[in-house]
């Protein structure tokens, strides 16, 4: 099972920040990868600095053939062809797509060109993350510290389970 997690604070040519997310989801698809679940939306406070737009997030299951480091590659041309600058970390943007879990496996790549590691290092922090995916699949287990979605996701603290809200597209 591969889990992406995508997000939008920025509206860009292609619409709002849900577009941008329907947008990103048709061209992971016409890459010829299947996606098999998708979460509901949800917004939540741009993290550092709650200033800047929310966010839109969504969890997705897919399927594809492609190995973790040429699905990345994938993404991030994506993130690039939909308008994604990657100047400066956690500044607003019309794209953010990760890979959170890949079939369980634990990686850590890094050369000059690219730095992968999954599970996503922050993914236990991130209620963006952690409530969508448990909808899709509640019986998740974080592949490297084997604890079940719902310990992660009671160990956020108590602001950050009250941020994210599930919306609907207008």
């Amino acid at each position: 099972m591969i889990i992406l997690s995508l997000g939008s604070n920025l509206p860009s040519k292609f619409g709002d920040r849900f577009d941008n997310l329907i947008f990103a989801l048709s061209l992971i698809e016409s890459n010829g990868i299947l996606i098999n679940k998708k979460s509901s939306y949800y917004e939540t406070p741009s993290y550092p600095d709650q200033k800047n737009p929310k966010f839109i997030n969504i969890i997705v299951s897919v399927k594809t053939h492609l190995k973790p480091i040429d699905l990345m590659t994938l993404l991030i041309s994506i993130e690039k062809k939909m308008g994604r600058k990657r100047d400066i970390k956690n500044e607003p943007r019309t794209c953010d797509i990760d890979i959170i879990d890949y079939n369980n496996e634990i990686i850590n790549h890094k050369d000059k060109n690219l730095s992968l590691i999954i599970p996503h290092k922050e993914l236990s922090l991130r209620n963006f993350v952690l409530v969508p995916l448990y909808e899709i699949f509640p019986e998740w287990k974080h592949p490297k510290t084997k604890e079940i979605i719902t310990s992660l996701i009671d160990k956020l603290p108590q602001e950050e389970r009250k941020s994210i809200l599930k919306v609907k597209k207008n």
